[in-house]
Formats: C-alpha cells, structure tokens, sequence
C-alpha cells in the first residue's frame, strides 16, 4: 500500500522553515526538470551549481519537506527547492563596505 520513496525519515514540517522570503541563497547542485516544469523537456538544466536566487515562495511536499521557490534572475526560472538543494549566501557578503567603528 505504501508505494512512496521517501528520501529521509526526517520530518521538516516539524520546525519552522530554514529560509525565509526574499532570501538570498545559491544552488549547492545543478537541478534538471524532472516533468514538473512546464515547457521544457525531460533533463533540460533550469539552474546551475553555485547560480544565486531569492525565496519567493514556501510550500510543502508530502506532509514532510519544505519546497522553496526560488526565483533566478540569471536563468529567469523559478524553480521548487528542497532545503538540501540550497545553501545560504553569506549575509555579510552584502555589507563588507560599510565603515568600521572608529577607535577611541
């Protein structure tokens, strides 16, 4: 009776969500359709490793995994990520310009 695969026992559901929108993170794997994209074949690639996009939206999958869309500027998809797929870009990356304290 039970026919789905599960790829880990462990329930996400169960703890809030590791991104939030608007999210900056990278791709840790090259993510190839897998019939769910629609208008594009079987295999085609929708993003690059290491390409960066932005949380725009947070669902689930199978009672058990949070699905991130991300939206990727550089390819122009969005695609539906699981939290092992993507890595956070380092928020201090954004800020290293700003003037440190002076020293008193």
């Amino acid at each position: 009776m039970n026919s789905i695969v599960r790829d880990s026992d462990v329930v996400e559901l169960n703890q809030p969500p590791v991104y939030s929108f608007g999210q900056k993170v990278r791709a840790n794997r090259t993510i190839r359709n897998d019939g769910t994209y629609r208008g594009k074949e079987i295999g085609d690639v929708l993003v690059k490793k290491g390409e960066v996009g932005y949380v725009v939206s947070i669902g689930t999958f199978l009672q058990q995994f949070y699905i991130y869309g991300v939206e990727y500027p550089e390819s122009g998809y969005r695609v539906g990520m699981k939290r092992k797929e993507l890595e956070p870009v380092d928020a201090y990356e954004e800020i290293d310009d700003l003037p440190l304290p002076e020293e008193s």
